[in-house]
């Protein structure tokens, strides 16, 4: 969990031992429960928009600092859990708003998905 730019939470997910630099970014969920409390927490209507991009996302979940450290595996208020429906087809493509190596592709999403964060023309398909 960290703040960025002043504005924003970001969700990172990390599994190595303590100390070791790995992990990765949330960028986007599709919501399929809890639609009308993330429209409140949102201030949005427009379901493609309430979860799609990192803030976006902490902020149509309610993550802040208080879950930093949280062990997604286990009981308790965040958690990551197994797929409610078959997902499509991955691929990946070239991060996005950064400036170092970011040509690397270690961006992974499911094709079509109109709820994938980012412009439509950064999402180069590998």
């Amino acid at each position: 969990m960290y703040f960025i730019y002043g504005t924003s939470f970001m969700l990172n997910v990390s599994a190595e031992e303590p100390g070791v630099g790995a992990g990765v970014l949330l960028r986007a969920i599709e919501p399929l429960k809890g639609i009308d409390l993330m429209r409140q927490l949102r201030k949005t209507d427009k379901l493609t928009d309430l979860a799609r991009g990192p803030g976006r996302l902490a902020a149509a979940l309610e993550i802040d600092r208080s879950l930093d450290g949280v062990d997604l595996c286990a009981d308790g208020p965040l958690w990551l859990g197994t797929a409610v429906r078959e997902t499509g087809q991955i691929k990946t493509s070239v991060r996005i708003g950064i400036t170092r190596e970011m040509e690397r592709p270690l961006r992974f999403f499911e094709v079509g998905n109109p709820f994938v964060s980012g412009p439509r023309n950064e999402i180069t398909v590998r």
